[in-house]
């Protein structure tokens, strides 16, 4: 089975600032196979959790990140990868129980495009293509309405790096396996009606 091409389209009000010349109408959705992908989504990272939300101090590089699965979703001028705008990492635990961890997406891009929505469509179904039966994340409370829409379910409240989260779990039902995760999907951009 192959991943299905998602149409992704700009949500009112997007968050589009003075550091984004133009709007991207194509996102690559993708493992990072280049090193300029690992770079950029670990920069990425940096600005999110340890910048913006102040999680981490310096860095949020840990040891899972020599064994997970980077994913990214990368902007594209003219066809041609530009920017890393989104990341999301994936590892597998046990035999068939995986987690996400890692779900960042670049300030300016936020609330347009769906990216944390593909990027978490592509983190369940790559795991569910090596054979995942569960799928877990601990979720930072105000994200949890988005995955509960992705037919994710909490398991329940936690406490991590002293702000709230959830233990989720994904339906797999709702996430066909994906074997194509290296090249990627295409995902463009409409202007909303």
């Amino acid at each position: 089975m192959r991943c299905e091409h998602t149409v992704l389209e700009r949500l009112p009000g997007a968050n589009v600032g003075s550091n984004a010349p133009y709007v991207p109408s194509e996102y690559l959705i993708k493992h990072a196979t280049e090193r300029w992908e690992r770079r950029e989504a670990a920069r990425l990272r940096r600005s999110v959790f340890c910048t913006e939300q102040g999680l981490f101090e310096g860095s949020d590089a840990d040891a899972i990140d020599r064994i997970a699965t980077l994913i990214v979703a990368v902007s594209c001028v003219s066809g041609m990868p530009e920017q890393v705008v989104g990341t999301v990492r994936i590892h597998e635990t046990q035999p068939g129980v995986w987690h996400g961890s890692r779900l960042a997406v670049q300030l300016d891009y936020r609330g347009m495009a769906l990216l944390g929505s593909e990027l978490i469509r592509m983190a369940v179904s790559t795991a569910h293509g090596r054979g995942a039966h569960r799928f877990v994340a601990q979720v930072q409370a105000q994200n949890v309405p988005l995955f509960r829409r992705l037919h994710w379910q909490s398991l329940g409240e936690i406490s991590l790096h002293g702000r709230p989260h959830h233990t989720m779990q994904a339906s797999l039902y709702h996430y066909p396996p994906c074997f194509i995760g290296e090249a990627g999907i295409v995902s463009t951009l409409r202007a909303a009606a």
